[in-house]
Order: structure tokens, then C-alpha cells, then sequence
């Protein structure tokens, strides 16, 4: 099923239905909509399932990406009333998931990451000195994924219109430098909330010791590999990331 983009003021976003306790879903650094489209197909008749579009792009160019889009969810959580949410993020969105909880411990409900940074990652780099060279794109792309074909052509497409237009690319740069200067390893014991932790076997932007060191820091954590899995355990191994994440919610509850 599909769900149109709901906009209200600042606000772009998605919401599959109603609930106390919504599963809010956070992309990564160069993720979208389609990211998490067998989260979504799954859990949307559910529960649900709500994903703010991260205004990566817009970023006022003399703040600080990661604070500055922490204050974003909060004030989307705020602006939509909910009291807890399960939150969930991919990579980049992991990490803006854990400032969040950190920040809002009263609100969270359960913490889910997969591929998250905050320790440690191998990204695209704080530069990109091929940018507008396609192949160059297109591999890093693919190093995302076990699969190397799970890199669409539309992905990929997608992936260099941004990163080929100047102020775009500079947004990403600034975002990932912000990234590695919110180290989070000596925070992580401060999360209190039940932590699920989804990892690909064949992550190489966040390798597999990088999820057994988020599982170490964080007491309230357990951590699952995906074999045959990268860095998008959600879009490489759907059924599987699914179902280890029902089993989750439904022992929480």
C-alpha cells in the first residue's frame, strides 16, 4: 500500500495509521522513503508506522547538522502529540535515534538500530573528490549492500543527482563531519530503554564489531547478525529484519 507524503509547516512526513506508541523510522544520510518500504509493507496495517523526511538538505549551513536535526524529530514528536515512540534508525538515523532518546529518555519506548553510526563507520568519507564521476558513485553504492545488485540504477541515479549538485553534496559533507564529532561511545551506558540491535554479517560502513561494541555499551541491548547482509539490513534481508523486529515489539508489550 502506498502513503502519500503528508505536509504540515516544516514538516514532510508519512503516517500509516493511529496508536499510542508509534514506530517512528529514521533514514540515513543519503536514505529515502524506499529504505524502509518492507518495514513499512509490513508493519503499516499494524501499528503505526510514521517516517519524518530529514531535512538533510536544507541544513542552515552555520549550525550543526546532528543537533540541529535532533531539534527537528523533537519538535516533529511534539508537533504530532506522541507521548512514546519505538524509534528506529538506519546508519546516520540510528545515530540521530540514540541524541534523541538520550535527550527525551521519558519518551522512548524502545530503541531500534541497524547499520547505526555513533562509534565507528567507513562512510562515503567527509569529501567527495569524485563526485560527478558516476562509476565512482556507483561503486560506493554498491559497497553499501552484500548484493552488490540491491544498488538500483534508480538508487544510484538518485544517490549522484545529489551528491553532483554543490550545495547538496556540502550538506552531506557537513552532516558526516558532525557525525564523527558525536561519538557517543562514552553515553551509550546512559540508555535505559529495551535496544534492539540488527546488524548485516557483511557490513563494511559499520562492520559486525561495531554493533558487538553497541551491544557492550548498552545494557538494556540485544544484539542479531543477518548473514549475506551489508549496511541496509531492512532492504537486503526484509523477512528476516521483520521478524526478529515483531518478536522485539511483542515481548516489550
Amino acid at each position: 500500500m502506498e502513503y502519500p507524503v503528508i505536509e504540515e509547516g516544516q514538516f514532510r512526513y508519512i503516517e500509516t495509521g493511529s496508536g499510542e506508541k508509534p514506530l517512528m523510522l529514521l533514514h540515513g544520510l543519503l536514505g529515502a522513503l524506499s529504505n524502509f518500504q518492507g518495514i513499512i509493507d509490513f508493519f503499516g496495517p499494524k501499528m503505526n508506522v510514521v517516517v519524518p523526511l530529514l531535512p538533510i538538505f536544507e541544513l542552515p549551513l552555520r549550525k550543526d547538522a546532528l543537533s540541529w536535526l535532533v531539534q527537528y524529530v523533537n519538535a516533529f514528536v511534539m508537533h504530532k502529540g506522541y507521548d512514546k515512540v519505538h524509534v528506529l534508525g538506519n546508519s546516520l538515523g540510528g545515530h540521530i535515534a540514540l541524541l534523541f532518546a538520550l535527550e527525551n529518555p521519558e519518551q522512548i519506548a524502545s530503541i531500534i538500530l541497524t547499520g547505526s553510526s555513533g562509534l565507528f563507520e567507513n562512510a562515503m568519507g567527509t569529501s567527495f573528490p569524485q563526485r560527478k564521476n558516476y562509476e565512482y558513485i556507483k561503486k560506493k553504492a554498491e559497497d553499501t549492500f552484500f548484493d552488490p545488485k540491491t544498488a538500483t540504477k534508480e538508487l544510484v541515479d538518485e544517490i549522484f543527482e545529489i551528491v553532483s549538485d554543490r550545495n547538496r553534496a556540502l550538506r552531506v559533507i557537513m552532516t558526516a563531519k558532525s557525525a564523527i564529532r558525536h561519538n557517543l561511545g562514552e553515553n551509550l551506558h546512559q540508555v535505559k530503554a529495551p535496544t534492539l540491535l540488527i546488524w548485516g554479517q557483511q557490513d563494511k560502513v559499520t562492520p559486525p564489531f561495531v554493533g558487538e561494541k553497541f551491544n557492550e555499551l548498552i545494557d538494556t541491548s540485544k544484539l542479531y547478525f543477518l548473514d549475506k547482509c551489508g549496511h541496509a539490513p531492512m532492504m537486503e534481508q526484509p523477512e528476516k529484519f521483520n521478524e526478529i523486529l515483531e518478536q522485539f515489539l511483542t515481548e516489550i508489550e
